[in-house]
């Protein structure tokens, strides 16, 4: 073996060993910062009313997404013949649904907020099959009803009375998992050739501006009134949440799988957890700890069936 070869392979083990480092980092940064932005929306909502509150989210994160568009060069704009799918996504992805989010969380714990979230991976497999004609296989059947089921056991044992205020925060909630899944869905099929970041940057900003002009129609609020840590909340959720946790996410989609990266929708419910439970004083009991493992498995079996697992098994067995 020739001695350059001898030296290259130390060299390619470090360099493959850094970027695998890396690699890990930047998902658990994902993780992490979409695990906290659950307790950022229920501080953030403490003094600022919900549509007020999701339009300034937006108005302090979309400075950031333009200068990052502009750096890349990208288009602000969707192809002439998408304006229809601009308005969707704006409406659908952006306005509605953090409206919602930020509602219910005024009624319902960042944590199980969190947890209920992560449903969203059911509604895009039940949407898949709808309107992209994907199959859906056993396992993942079973992998939804073992989700749902536990979800209603964490509600049950949580304590919550399901009063009016919280049984609607949590349909809330529900709803918002639900147009976002059928937006990524949509988007499957509408926008596949749209850079990411033009898919954000230009919906961001007209949804800060109507989600923060109706909030002054409709809730009359008063700036003076916003405590400070409301606005230390907005501006995590602007800046770190929304710019940061986009653009790391934007980098691990060109270094991992899209089945992979996508674990990060079932990893980040137990940061939330841990997280919300702690800030809020609420006690992580073990039939918590028990139902959430088994909700966030489950869904994770709808992403992975087991089919498909075998199959791949069986064709690299010799």
């Amino acid at each position: 073996m020739p001695i350059t070869a001898t030296i290259d392979i130390p060299h390619k083990t470090r360099r493959d060993w850094r970027s695998g480092c890396v690699t890990s980092i930047l998902f658990l940064i994902v993780c992490l910062s979409w695990g906290t932005t659950w307790l950022g929306i229920k501080i953030a909502v403490e003094s600022t009313p919900p549509l007020t509150s999701a339009g300034l989210r937006f108005l302090i994160a979309f400075p950031l997404f333009l200068v990052f568009a502009l750096v890349r060069k990208e288009s602000l704009l969707f192809p002439r013949e998408k304006v229809g799918f601009f308005i969707f996504i704006t409406l659908s992805y952006f306005c509605i649904p953090y409206y919602l989010l930020n509602y219910g969380e005024i009624h319902v714990a960042s944590g199980l907020t969190a947890l209920i979230f992560s449903s969203m991976p059911v509604f895009i497999l039940i949407f898949s099959a709808l309107f992209l004609r994907e199959k859906i296989y056993f396992s993942q059947l079973i992998g939804i009803a073992v989700g749902f089921g536990s979800l209603f056991m964490i509600i049950k044992t949580q304590g919550m009375h399901m009063d009016h205020a919280e049984f609607l925060g949590v349909l809330t909630i529900l709803a918002a998992a639900v147009m976002h899944a059928l937006c990524y869905v949509i988007t499957k099929r509408q926008g596949a050739n749209i850079s990411v970041i033009t898919f954000n940057t230009l919906p961001i900003g007209i949804a800060g501006f109507m989600l923060f002009i109706a909030g002054a129609f409709l809730e009359h609020p008063r700036l003076a009134d916003i405590t400070l840590r409301s606005w230390g909340a907005l501006a995590y959720l602007g800046l770190a949440a929304s710019v940061g946790g986009f653009i790391v996410y934007f980098f691990l989609l060109k270094r991992l799988s899209p089945v992979i990266l996508s674990f990060v929708f079932i990893i980040f419910p137990v940061f939330a957890v841990v997280i919300g439970s702690w800030y809020e004083g609420l006690p992580i009991s073990k039939d918590l700890c028990f139902y959430s493992a088994v909700l966030l498995l489950g869904f994770a079996i709808t992403k992975s069936p087991v089919e498909k697992l075998m199959a791949k098994t069986n064709q690299t067995a010799p």
